[in-house]
């Protein structure tokens, strides 16, 4: 007999209807998955989106063999592989070039969107309860991380992602991509020694700490920091940085690596950002502030989403996003500050 329209289809693994609540406790690890497969926010959210769409459109085909969980994966890794067919590699601008010395360093052309890693909310992919799983989700969804990843081809990424993010065997990994068991670990060793030529080990070890919570000596560096800024102390903000640290400003390709050359930038070119309020918000499983420069007719505009990456004691890269006409929305950051704004620090 077939199936009622105005009734829904039995959920898999289910006796009673799939609801939409069923699919939407879902939405947070598949949005976090769909971005380490495509390394873009909105792309994420799309493919998301057309996921629930073909699980809907689906569900009468469906054998029951798998948990609504695992079926949703597979739908999701589909529509990640079938979104990056001819597409290039998403990057940081580490990876496009050197170091932009300070005495030639001047901004040049944007480069388009979809050149660059994407910056994503802890909102949208970390779960809401479980401390020892979101520790788990903000290691994987790092910026470095996101960034190694795009190194693989993306068959090698899916391989990767759900044999040692997800923990499926090899045979799932296989019946999924239409190929062999042998093929799966022949992919999943070339693509851990793809990330290991980066600097990084499996899931996405960067020399860094480990991608939990922060301390109390880094919930401390980054209020020194928010004040430093804010106060634009350039002797007091550079001695929080590492030897080694960096600063990138996507969408342009120049960046700057140690706190003279990084100095030298903001004394100089980047002097108009003196007199700038942060307010602290979450990406990538780090710390991040909403920065906005002041506004001549008053208050503070929005500038740049700063995603910091912090190492015991220092701060170790300022990734300064400056599309902040989609970023902020995303973020939930207003574009304009009032006058008087006094927000407390503490990007935890």
């Amino acid at each position: 007999m077939s199936q009622s329209a105005t009734t829904p289809p039995a959920a898999p693994g289910t006796t009673g209807p799939l609801t939409d609540a069923q699919l939407e406790q879902h939405r947070r690890e598949l949005t976090a998955h769909c971005y380490r497969m495509l390394g873009s926010a909105f792309e994420a959210e799309d493919a998301v989106q057309e996921t629930m769409v073909r699980a809907w459109r689906g569900l009468d085909r469906f054998e029951g063999r798998s948990s609504l969980r695992s079926w949703l994966y597979r739908i999701a890794t589909n529509v990640c592989l079938t979104m990056l067919s001819g597409s290039s590699r998403r990057a940081r601008p580490m990876d496009l070039s050197s170091p932009t010395p300070i005495a030639s360093a001047t901004l040049g052309p944007p480069l388009p969107e979809s050149v660059w890693i994407e910056p994503m909310p802890d909102s949208l992919v970390l779960p809401a309860a479980d401390p020892a799983e979101r520790a788990e989700t903000r290691e994987s969804v790092r910026l470095a991380l996101i960034a190694a990843l795009q190194h693989l081809a993306p068959r090698q990424r899916a391989v990767l992602l759900l044999r040692e993010v997800l923990g499926w065997r090899a045979a799932e990994v296989a019946e999924l991509l239409g190929t062999t068991v042998a093929s799966v670990n022949s992919a999943l060793q070339r693509a851990r020694a793809t990330l290991a030529g980066t600097g990084l080990t499996e899931t996405g070890q960067d020399g860094a700490d480990d991608g939990g919570a922060l301390t109390a000596e880094q919930k401390g560096l980054l209020a020194r920091y928010l004040d430093a800024f804010e106060r634009y102390d350039l002797d007091s903000l550079t001695a929080l940085l590492r030897e080694d640290a960096t600063l990138s400003m996507p969408p342009y390709d120049l960046w700057f690596r140690g706190p003279e050359d990084i100095r030298g930038w903001m004394a100089g070119p980047g002097i108009a950002c003196a007199g700038s309020r942060l307010i602290p918000t979450r990406a990538n499983g780090l710390p991040a502030f909403g920065h906005y420069r002041a506004d001549p007719a008053g208050g503070h505009t929005a500038w740049a989403l700063q995603v910091i990456e912090v190492s015991g004691d220092r701060i170790t890269g300022i990734n300064s996003f400056l599309d902040t006409a989609r970023l902020f929305p995303l973020f939930d950051l207003p574009h304009h500050l009032p006058p008087g704004r006094t927000d407390g620090a503490g990007a935890e």
